[in-house]
């Protein structure tokens, strides 16, 4: 799975009228690794449990029973640009954890197992990220492509 960008206005519609939980993860002015984890926990309201380091992201992205039931889940990730510039080898880290997460919701919603919610009959994948492809991140967004 690659993370490329595009629209985010439409992808945020789009889940808005399907009744997906959007989260909004804003990157604007962070510049540690310890900063970004915080934002990610944040922007997830991940639980208390959430350790703050790069397999509790993971863990947390596969387990998101403390949001609130819906049939998707979009990761909106915003103003993300001077990070993935000025930390090239933290933001590669924190695409392929988003990756593997779309990645194992994807399964879990083929198989109807571990991870799949009430809702999710349709088929839709249900979690997806985009990434805003412009500073500001309301016009354009990535979308998830396997």
């Amino acid at each position: 799975m690659t993370l490329e960008a595009g629209p985010l206005g439409p992808a945020l519609a789009a889940a808005d009228e399907a009744g997906w939980t959007t989260l909004r993860l804003d990157l604007a002015g962070v510049g540690s690794k310890a900063e970004l984890l915080r934002r990610c926990g944040d922007a997830l309201s991940a639980p208390e449990w959430f350790g703050g380091n790069w397999d509790a992201l993971a863990d947390v992205l596969r387990d998101l029973s403390w949001l609130p039931r819906a049939p998707g889940r979009l990761v909106a990730i915003t103003s993300w640009h001077d990070y993935a510039r000025d930390r090239p080898g933290e933001w590669a880290t924190l695409r392929e954890i988003l990756g593997q997460a779309v990645d194992f919701w994807r399964g879990a919603d083929a198989g109807r197992g571990e991870g799949a919610d009430e809702g999710d009959d349709d088929g839709v994948v249900p979690l997806a990220v985009v990434l805003a492809d412009r500073p500001g991140g309301e016009d354009h967004a990535a979308h998830p492509r396997g």
